[in-house]
């Protein structure tokens, strides 16, 4: 990409999306932000903030007007029915596109996969369909879905959760940033789907430990039963969802996510650990 190159980053006022924002000032290229609410946006200055909703595509043609790359964070399930054309329309505008899609997604087009793994597989086949240059990034879990433990933390110092010895390779926002803008800056990744992970496996349990090394007082981790968890944690949700998170995480007991070190590879610095991201996000757990 040219210094006078201009992005536009979707999902901008998310963790991710706000990182790839944060990270790509300075590098020489224009970066523009779609959200669906302009007028309140607040990001850093010489942003260019511009209004479009990704489930309606007939609203970004003023966001992709002269715009030379797309970093694509795409509302998958809530707006699956919108995809085709959501993906048609960056096409009529944009020659390069990253996707922040997921790990466990399959090579294999032909194999059809349910919930948000199938859906991030959608995205992909649609994209790689469309003609554009692209790059998939796909991690691991986010470190911070561990924020789904913050109000439980705060109230007792104990999370009550469920199959503590699954083993994730929890990854920090700001690496997925990272890889993201070297993706969209540089040549050369045209074609690549990169797995991304934090540097090391962590227990559910070793994660509520960090949290508490972070905050500064201990946080027990109480194991739950599946059965226990589904009516207590998961009450009202739609069941094959339950079963999809309940199976995988019992997956990641008898299958530890595997560590690489492509974080690392692509921007010179090894991935921070999860106990980094507790400490920068000590406050929220507070």
């Amino acid at each position: 990409m040219t210094t006078n190159s201009t992005i536009l980053v979707t999902g901008a006022t998310g963790r991710v999306g706000g990182q790839v924002i944060s990270q790509l000032t300075g590098t020489g290229a224009a970066v523009r932000a779609l959200t669906r609410n302009p007028d309140t946006t607040a990001l850093p200055g010489g942003v260019e903030v511009v209004g479009g909703d990704l489930s309606d595509a007939d609203t970004l043609d003023a966001a992709l007007e002269g715009v030379d790359a797309v970093f694509l964070v795409f509302p998958t399930l809530q707006a699956d029915g919108a995809a085709p054309t959501v993906v048609a329309k960056i096409a009529e505008h944009v020659g390069r596109i990253g996707y922040l899609s997921a790990a466990g997604v399959a090579d294999n087009p032909d194999k059809h996969v349910g919930g948000i793994i199938g859906s991030h597989a959608r995205v992909e086949r649609l994209i790689e369909q469309s003609g554009m240059e692209w790059t998939f990034l796909r991690p691991s879990g986010f470190a911070a879905n561990t924020l789904m433990w913050a109000d439980q933390i705060r109230a007792g110092s104990v999370v009550r959760w469920f199959y503590g010895a699954a083993t994730r390779t929890l990854i920090h926002e700001h690496d997925i940033g990272a890889v993201a803008v070297r993706t969209l800056t540089e040549h050369g990744h045209g074609g690549q789907r990169y797995h991304l992970t934090g540097p090391s496996q962590l227990t559910q349990v070793e994660q509520a430990h960090a949290i508490g090394e972070a905050i500064g007082h201990p946080v027990r981790f109480e194991e739950l039963a599946p059965e226990i968890a589904r009516t207590e944690l998961f009450a009202g949700m739609p069941a094959t969802v339950v079963d999809s998170i309940l199976n995988g995480h019992a997956e990641m007991v008898r299958h530890p996510e595997p560590v690489t070190s492509t974080v690392a590879d692509l921007t010179g610095t090894r991935a921070r650990t999860f106990a980094q991201w507790a400490i920068d996000h000590a406050n929220d757990f507070r």
